[in-house]
């Protein structure tokens, strides 16, 4: 019994201290694994745990950091295995897709991308956590069928563009653009294009401010629609 109760003590406390210098070098086995690209990026920090799928269908800019979670999926063709039907026959589906991400783009964890097209990010891009960003749909043509057995259908290109800060819990849906600057607020899922320096809220994101250059302020959405209405008026009276 002692020395089972030694043995147990002794591997209690390697493990315990394994998992220190594991800890403690967490940062180099990040790097040390990370997989090829379709680009030779400099200083890139993806953190432990992630998950990168197709990554030479990946092009990465330098000085990028982004935290643990990532999840990262250039779909070549679907369905993949976990999808398919294990009896019934289903059409493969086959796709050329481009994940870029721009030059200092930042992401507290959880950062989702699916392509089976075109997602872009640009310089400078700043995420919170649990953002998801697509440029497909899962089919739900046939509400008779299990929707992970439809064909991906509504695929169109998303672009997001140079220094936009993309808030807690965001959905960005296909065919997006989101323009520079622009501000997407925490829990928004963005159907539609923002233009550029302007902050979106809702679902659907919905522009509330724009950033006014001769002010250099931000000016409510409401305020802009009553000054016009104001000077709309002023002109017919």
């Amino acid at each position: 019994m002692f020395l089972k109760r030694l043995a147990r003590r002794m591997v209690r406390r390697f493990s315990i201290k394994l998992g220190i210098l594991i800890h403690k070098y967490n940062a180099e086995i990040a790097k040390e694994t990370l997989p090829k690209f379709g680009s030779i990026p400099k200083n890139l920090t993806i953190s432990l745990p992630r998950r990168l799928i197709n990554p030479e269908c990946m092009f990465l800019g330098n000085n990028i950091s982004l935290g643990p979670g990532s999840f990262f999926i250039a779909c070549t063709h679907y369905p993949s295995n976990s999808m398919k039907h294990p009896e019934e026959h289903q059409v493969i589906q086959k796709f050329t897709p481009r994940i870029s991400i721009g030059d200092r783009v930042t992401a507290t964890a959880d950062l989702q991308i699916s392509a089976i097209n075109e997602i872009t990010i640009e310089d400078d891009v700043m995420f919170a956590s649990n953002i998801n960003i697509i440029d497909s749909l899962h089919g739900f043509e046939n509400a008779n069928v299990p929707y992970k057995y439809q064909k991906l259908f509504r695929s169109a290109p998303v672009y997001i563009k140079r220094g936009c800060w993309i808030g807690q819990n965001v959905v960005i849906l296909p065919g997006v653009t989101i323009g520079e600057l622009t501000i997407v607020g925490a829990n928004s899922v963005v159907t539609k294009n923002l233009p550029d320096r302007c902050i979106a809220v809702g679902s659907p994101a919905k522009v509330i401010k724009k950033w006014d250059e001769t002010t250099q302020k931000w000016i409510s959405n409401d305020n802009e629609q009553s000054q016009a209405i104001s000077n709309n008026c002023g002109t017919h009276l």
